[in-house]
């Protein structure tokens, strides 16, 4: 029951609200990349992306039964409940039935579970391959064989090469549980076997290593809010309450010794590495937080434990798993509204789809379509219904054969040969791609930012229409003493192909229009391919 309760509770909740109707840009990677064949993924790899390999081999397979949103996001709800399954397994291990039912549960209702739980991307799977880990390393100090552990934490770090950091806090369990030397070596051996297969996809992702420059610097209120997010509430009593329960439970020498290390080493050395290069984001240490529901659940174990007073009454209703489990139910109604925000398909950065379905209502078929930078292509890729009609002006190979993630653009001159011949042009914007201190290394990028604000200018009976994270469309009319000589206005220019079919569906949220080529929605960072 410790076991199978808190899978099921956690499985219910992810499943709860799994078609948002729409995907947002991380998630669209992920769709679009496995949908593509082996070899194309291969070659993807080889460019951007080696830190998901393995991720989106994995989701090649379960896409191919089906292709859609809540097919994409399953393995994540699949991979949380057995993480909450996983939790109350070492619950048990360490300090009994109680113990894990509590935890276990506890793991299931903590927002940020349920959050990565619905995300279709890799975090959850590595939380489980983690915690799944940690379980063996406990049966390992107990006798059992170090293989296991080694193939579990190999298939973890090929999932997300960062869980790396989870040996290191390993190693403090064995220091704080004063491990003989015979466990010492089978560790060593286990972590070593892990660091060779590793260290191909460790020598590639470095080369990569400028995917993640959009990350800042990690400072103490980082360390805040990782802590916030791994409690049940991040705010109120029930985060006081949480830290409570976590100070009893670091008595609990058993269960501290395996659970604080967790919690808090991975995100340590991250948080400290990033002070010189930056890596740091919560998502990447999501598998750190089963540590804390350990600690919180033998904090309430071992209060409940004491003298509660002469009343047997009491005491046998404090000491039943179902008033532990009570409280945490109440926990999970606090969190309610925040459970149910968070299921909004506004609570992303983004939506994809709204994109769609707003180009889909304002393209006409054969309009040209340049899209600002060239990562705004990731809508077309995963909704392509919308843009369908359209032309993608700048594209000279598509994503899949080029081995890249949104396609090969042709280079300047050619662009600028292309647009000489365009009198209509629909401009797909990122928030920033349009603001004056936006200056692009490549020159296709120049080109096109050139070409949109010297060449053409906003149609007067068009507004620029916004989505949720401030992606805008609107079209622009050559202006009447920017043509060519030899060229007209009006003239059709043939273009690469469109993307293959995807799902459908989202909304769109419409800003006033504004008379400069400055957005009106608040504006954001230029981030590259998410890792």
């Amino acid at each position: 029951m410790a076991v199978a309760v808190p899978a099921a509770v956690m499985l219910a909740i992810g499943l709860w609200g799994l078609d948002r109707g729409g995907i947002w840009r991380d998630e669209g990677v992920t769709f679009q990349v496995a949908r593509r064949s082996v070899p194309q993924i291969w070659r993807l790899l080889h460019g951007v992306d080696a830190v998901h390999g393995l991720y989106y081999l994995f989701m090649h397979a379960v896409l191919a039964v089906h292709s859609g949103e809540v097919v994409l996001r399953l393995p994540s709800v699949c991979a949380a409940a057995a993480t909450a399954g996983l939790v109350g397994a070492l619950g048990v291990r360490l300090a009994g039935a109680r113990v894990g039912l509590w935890a276990g549960l506890l793991y299931a209702v903590t927002p940020l579970t349920g959050h990565y739980a619905q995300e279709g991307r890799s975090y959850a799977l590595v939380a489980a391959g983690v915690t799944g880990a940690t379980l063996l390393l406990v049966r390992a100090l107990d006798g059992r064989s170090w293989w296991p552990y080694a193939l579990v934490l190999t298939v973890t770090c090929l999932l997300h090469e960062l869980a790396v950091l989870v040996p290191a806090a390993h190693a403090v369990t064995l220091a704080w549980t004063r491990a003989p030397k015979r466990a010492w070596w089978g560790w060593a051996r286990a972590t070593g076997a892990v660091g060779v297969v590793l260290l191909p996809l460790a020598v590639v992702s470095r080369a990569q290593s400028d995917q993640v420059e959009w990350l800042p610097v990690p400072g103490w209120g980082s360390a805040e809010r990782l802590l916030r997010d791994f409690a049940a509430g991040p705010t109120g009593v029930v985060f006081w309450a949480c830290l409570m329960l976590v100070a009893q439970g670091l008595r609990v020498r058993q269960v501290a010794a395996v659970a604080l290390p967790l919690m808090v080493v991975p995100p340590a050395l991250l948080m400290t590495v990033s002070q010189v290069r930056p890596m740091y984001d919560d998502r990447y240490v999501l598998y750190a937080l089963a540590g804390m529901p350990l600690l919180v659940a033998a904090g309430a174990d071992r209060l409940v434990s004491a003298d509660v007073g002469r009343s047997t009454l009491r005491r046998r209703l404090l000491h039943s798993p179902a008033a532990g489990a009570l409280a945490i139910a109440l926990t999970f109604l606090h969190a309610l509204p925040a459970y149910r925000q968070d299921r909004a398909p506004d609570h992303r950065p983004d939506d994809l789809a709204a994109v769609s379905a707003l180009a889909a209502r304002q393209l006409r078929p054969g309009d040209p379509v340049v899209y600002l930078p060239s990562i705004g292509r990731r809508a077309a890729l995963v909704y392509p219904e919308g843009f369908r009609r359209a032309r993608d002006i700048a594209l000279g190979e598509p994503g899949p054969p080029s081995g890249t993630l949104y396609g090969r653009e042709v280079g300047a001159g050619e662009l600028r040969r292309r647009l000489a011949r365009v009198h209509r042009l629909w401009v797909v914007t990122e928030p920033y791609a349009l603001r004056t201190r936006w200056y692009p290394g490549d020159p296709t990028e120049r080109a096109k930012l050139t070409a949109v604000e010297e060449q053409f200018e906003p149609a007067s009976a068009q507004r620029t229409r916004y989505v949720l994270g401030g992606v805008g469309l609107r079209l622009y009319v050559r202006r009447p003493d920017a043509f060519g000589p030899t060229v007209g206005p009006g003239a059709a220019v043939g273009l690469g192909p469109t993307a293959t079919a995807g799902p459908t569906g989202g909304s769109s949220k419409e800003v006033a229009p504004t008379p400069a080529l400055t957005p009106t929605s608040p504006p954001a960072s230029p981030r590259p391919a998410p890792r």
